[in-house]
């Protein structure tokens, strides 16, 4: 059995390493990406709704590219949102321009309470290129 490879994306580090965790684990031809939030560069939460998903996903791409994946080799997302109902029109025009044509990955969205200051979080599952 292989060991788990942990992967973070440049200049992020030492965020992880604060909170104890790694952005994402190789295992095989698998990559599984921690939560990934629209957290500002200081790791503060950005105010702006619509933004704070869009840097989700810029956060959540450069994860992928430091482990040799784009957003194409995503195989599963699951995503958790403080106020579905009121966010879904924003997070599916996001949706729109990251996953513009078919096929499009699985994806389970849930509603949760607490997001530690966060709207809006992405944790994917990847395969990765040979």
């Amino acid at each position: 059995m292989s060991k788990r490879e942990a992967i973070f994306p440049a200049n992020r580090h030492a965020l992880y390493e604060e909170h104890g965790y790694s952005a994402a684990i190789r295992s095989g031809d698998l990559l599984f990406v921690s939560g990934q939030v629209g957290s500002l560069p200081d790791g503060s939460p950005e105010p702006d709704f619509t933004r704070q998903v869009e840097l989700a996903f810029d956060n959540l791409q450069a994860t992928l590219a430091a482990a040799g994946c784009t957003l194409d080799d995503i195989v599963d997302i699951t995503t958790f949102h403080t106020d579905p109902q009121n966010q879904f029109d924003s997070i599916m025009q996001v949706k729109q321009k990251v996953f513009p044509v078919k096929p499009y990955p699985n994806w389970t969205a849930v509603g949760v309470t607490w997001l530690a200051g966060f709207d809006f979080e992405i944790k994917v599952i990847a395969r990765i290129p040979h």
